[in-house]
């Protein structure tokens, strides 16, 4: 199933994400499978639970865009255990279209999640797996890249959005 992406301004998108208890159940995977589908039609490299309106502590992540598919990461309850260097770049993201901004991140990082199947891992990831591991990361702590552009461009964006919203062309 293809899940329509929540945009801003959503409250699910800026409110923590439960911990996921239960583990290998039927509901989990097809959570996953749908997940994955709903990321690669709408053209992104990573989706987080709350994107597609639900608030658990999942997020798949995939750098080829389906074309490795021993790329494809799924994240439960993930947790940041280490961060090293810097690195800017721009950013996007599925729940603000067509918006872009340069953001600073670490350039290395280290993530401790477990998989559908309940086992606990850890992966470190370097340059746009580094970037992708820390902007879903951020959905599920309820934060959006803008919060860490400037506070003009983010009420920029903001004013945009409400522009379109307006005029329904943002919903």
């Amino acid at each position: 199933m293809i899940y329509p992406i929540v945009k801003y301004g959503q409250p699910v998108l800026e409110t923590p994400a439960l911990e996921i208890k239960e583990f290998d159940t039927e509901e989990l995977h097809q959570l996953v499978d749908d997940m994955f589908i709903s990321m690669y039609a709408a053209k992104g490299v990573g989706l987080a639970a709350p994107q597609i309106g639900v608030g658990k502590r999942i997020a798949v992540i995939d750098i080829s865009s389906g074309e490795d598919p021993a790329q494809k990461l799924v994240l439960i309850n993930p947790e940041i255990v280490d961060r090293d260097g810097s690195q800017t770049s721009e950013e996007g993201c599925l729940s603000l279209p067509s918006f872009r901004e340069p953001v600073t991140r670490a350039n290395k990082v280290t993530v401790r999640a477990f998989d559908a199947k309940g086992t606990q891992f850890e992966i470190t990831g370097e340059e746009l797996l580094a970037r992708a591991l820390l902007h879903e990361t951020d959905h599920l702590n309820g934060q959006l890249y803008i919060s860490h552009i400037s506070p003009l461009k983010r009420d920029l964006i903001r004013r945009k959005i409400r522009k379109l919203q307006k005029a329904n062309e943002w919903s």
